[in-house]
């Protein structure tokens, strides 16, 4: 029997995004991206799913009317 760490690993919009620390919780890392992605502050996380050696949680957009 063979042993192996799931690593993290984040989606959005199609794009691959890397696990910016082991140490820090998915909404943490949330935050961390929305620097780059504004639209993550009101995202949902949905996951994670087992995809091989990785666990990928992904950020969906909230869908909705302005206004």
């Amino acid at each position: 029997m063979n042993v192996q760490q799931l690593v993290r690993s984040f989606a959005y919009s199609g794009i691959t995004l890397p696990d910016p620390g082991a140490h820090l919780s998915v909404e943490e890392v949330k935050d961390v991206f929305a620097a780059t992605y504004p639209e993550l502050t009101s995202a949902s996380i949905e996951g994670p799913e087992t995809v091989g050696t990785k666990m990928v949680y992904t950020f969906k957009r909230a869908i909705g009317m302005k206004g």
